[in-house]
């Protein structure tokens, strides 16, 4: 083994991944910046009392008929997610909101200790690691394309991870796609590999609890299969993307050959299917933001600010965190042969790292759409659960313990007798 953790040159696409979705947020700042309602253009700042609100605190407008809430006040009766007070979108904010909404987002990324909830999701990744895999690969073994679409999975993990995270996955994965019942596996095995791989959704949905300040409402018969629904619809996503990637070099070829596409089709083919791939992983993020908190969200958007920062940084953070490793770490001379499983332990981190603090600035423009609305909403956001029924029964619990406790106390432990 060398003495150092090997790195492969950035490959062009990576390039081009970052490029694409600098421009697909750009371009989203720019649509909604052209899209902005005429109320905002009448004098450059502004005219509705929400500005004056933010702008001129010596003589506030009035606030919303809402009463202030306390910390601990449930959120049922917050405001629609789509009022109409509200800013249409996170790109309508003002400068002042901006502002806010970043310092905001990097305080709570600390107060909600996203560090240690990305080594919890980093735990449950790795529990759910493999019977993921189980699903992807009998997926795509059903078509014949388990080995090539490994090759090309662990390529891209090469490419854009650390290199000795390649080591660490290739043989488990290699004995799954030459199991003889890889097939079998689809139809046995996959309720059960998607229940063990839905930990992660699970972890992930309480990860983000926390972070838009509300608690888990929904009882287990109706979160349960969110769960797996949206584990299911992650694991199709990868295996259409690994798919996609699969279909390349000499492989694209033969089919080009086979259904008559000429070099012109192939050629666009191989650039085209780049997008394909950027839109199925923006849109996996965007169905785990959207399902995964309890509660009501303003409508569906297939791509979120957040989801698109969560994703450059982590392309970002995985490059910096593969050339560091490759010149400047030395895990290979302190953990020997276990270099590779720490080293892909750190990215899983990384990688949870950026999608939760997406999921915080999300929250956090959320936030300031809500006060620059004049909603009260500093202290907590201000969006109705899904689901409250779980929450109230374990606060029912909860007095019942303090009731005990207080008369364990008064009666000094004596018996009632």
């Amino acid at each position: 083994m060398n003495d150092q953790v090997e790195m492969t040159r950035g490959p062009s696409w990576l390039k081009w991944w970052i490029g694409a979705i600098g421009g697909l947020l750009a371009g989203l700042l720019v649509s909604r910046w052209r899209n902005r309602s005429p109320r905002d253009s009448v004098t450059g700042l502004g005219a509705t009392s929400v500005e004056r609100t933010l702008t001129a605190p010596a003589h506030p407008a009035p606030d919303r008929d809402l009463p202030e809430p306390d910390a601990n006040e449930d959120t049922k009766d917050a405001p629609d997610p789509e009022d109409p007070s509200k800013p249409d979108s996170p790109t309508d904010l003002k400068k002042r909101s901006v502002l806010f909404v970043l310092r905001k987002t990097a305080r709570e990324f600390s107060t909600d200790q996203c560090t240690d909830l990305a080594a919890a999701l980093t735990y449950y990744a790795v529990l759910s690691l493999f019977p993921a895999l189980v699903v992807v690969v009998s997926l795509l073994g059903v078509f014949g394309q388990g080995q090539r679409t490994t090759e090309a999975v662990l390529q891209i993990v090469d490419d854009l991870g650390p290199a000795s995270a390649v080591d660490t996955l290739r043989a488990p994965i290699q004995q799954l796609v030459e199991s003889p019942s890889a097939g079998f596996a689809l139809i046995v095995g996959i309720a059960g590999a998607l229940w063990s791989a839905s930990g992660y959704i699970g972890a992930f949905g309480r990860a983000m609890n926390r972070i838009y300040e509300v608690e888990e409402g929904r009882p287990v018969w109706k979160l349960r299969p969110i769960q797996l629904a949206v584990t299911l619809v992650g694991l199709v996503a990868v295996a259409v993307v690994a798919f996609m990637l699969a279909v390349s070099g000499p492989l694209a070829q033969a089919v080009g050959d086979a259904i008559g596409a000429g070099e012109v089709a192939l050629t666009a083919w191989n650039i085209g299917r780049w997008p394909i791939v950027l839109i199925f992983v923006i849109l996996a993020v965007a169905v785990l933001y959207y399902s995964s908190p309890n509660v009501k969200q303003p409508k569906f958007r297939w791509i979120s600010i957040g989801a698109g920062v969560a994703i450059l940084v982590w392309v970002l953070a995985s490059v910096g965190f593969g050339f560091y490793v490759a010149n400047f770490g030395s895990y290979n001379k302190t953990y020997g042969a276990l270099a590779g499983v720490i080293v892909f332990l750190l990215w899983l981190w990384i990688t949870n790292l950026a999608l939760l603090f997406g999921a915080e600035l999300d929250a956090e423009l959320e936030r300031g759409r809500q006060l620059q609305a004049g909603i009260h909403a500093e202290r907590d956001l201000q969006l109705p659960p899904r689901d409250s029924r779980v929450a109230l029964k374990n606060q029912a619990k909860e007095e019942q313990d303090v009731e005990r406790g207080r008369a364990l106390r008064e009666s000094r432990g004596q018996d009632d007798g």
